[in-house]
């Protein structure tokens, strides 16, 4: 979970009130909210989706697993924000299983309530909506996440799509950013790459900070931070830095110019669409690389 100062951040910056701009967002339809319209994949494979659950050490988990049509390919698991598995979510998880990935993404606040867990425009200024989140949020802690994230590997790897020779990759936005590091170290021979897009409470100085985790890992990085995040903490790009390189691990750390907490789902008031393309292609080049 993140720390008490990220969720402030994200009551500050992850906001739905905002008026909406027309030139980027559009409806996928009628009650799911304003989503972005993504591009697709070049060669785009035809892809199949579905609704699944997954038997876990607390009970059983839903999530959405979208992969190609025909073959078997990289299991990628992707972590949700506090705004949880929703329309947003499910369209980068097939645009990624359409570049040939097999995708899930769970619903990690599973144990309260299934999906979707927030209504379409929820607003963290609404105090009603925002303990609610909150709550969940504060939920998960990282035992849970790890016996979580082991259940979700076995459930991929008993599945045909995946490509059991090859290794996993996971990704994370906010609350999941921290949630891929822990995974990543506590299964470094399954996990060879790890994302984190606007990650909240990556590098602390409590003594569970994920950056802590880092010599634990195999996996390759990509760690995209907010430029309002950097302000509020700027050295924790650094402590990040200093402990990928001291583990002599491959990681591509970097401040996104000009964005906000929150700026990579498509269906924010914060999205910022040029900067969450740099960033896909990003990680697109490091899944090529780390899980080939």
């Amino acid at each position: 979970m993140c720390d008490k100062d990220s969720l402030d951040d994200m009551i500050d910056h992850l906001g739905r009130s905002d008026a909406l701009s027309r030139r980027r967002f559009g409806a996928l339809s009628a009650g799911l909210g304003l989503v972005a319209m993504l591009p697709r994949a070049a060669n785009a494979a035809e892809v199949i989706e579905r609704d699944v659950e997954i038997k876990t050490s607390a009970g059983t988990a839903d999530a959405y697993f979208v992969h190609p049509a025909k073959g078997s390919y990289p299991a990628v698991i992707v972590w949700v924000d506090i705004f949880g598995l929703r329309p947003a979510f499910r369209q980068m998880a097939r645009r990624l299983a359409e570049s040939g990935y097999a995708v899930l993404v769970p619903n990690p606040f599973y144990r309260l309530k299934r999906a979707p867990t927030s209504e379409p425009g929820a607003n963290l200024q609404d105090e009603a909506t925002r303990n609610m989140l909150m709550g969940m949020s504060r939920s998960l802690t990282p035992e849970t996440q790890v016996s979580d994230t082991q259940a979700f590997i076995g459930w991929l790897d008993g599945q045909a799509a995946v490509d059991r020779k090859r290794k996993m990759g996971t990704t994370g936005y906010c609350m999941g950013g921290p949630i891929t590091m822990r995974a990543a170290a506590a299964f470094p021979d399954r996990i060879g790459a790890g994302a984190s897009f606007h990650g909240g409470g990556l590098a602390t100085d409590k003594p569970d900070s994920p950056h802590l985790l880092v010599p634990q890992m195999k996996a390759q990085y990509l760690i995209a931070i907010a430029a309002n995040d950097d302000e509020r903490d700027p050295n924790a790009k650094t402590l990040l830095k200093e402990a990928f390189a001291k583990a002599a691990l491959p990681a591509e750390i970097e401040v996104y110019a000009g964005t906000k907490h929150g700026w990579c789902p498509p269906d924010g008031a914060v999205y910022d669409e040029a900067q969450a393309e740099k960033a896909w292609a990003r990680m697109m080049a490091l899944f090529g690389k780390a899980l080939a």
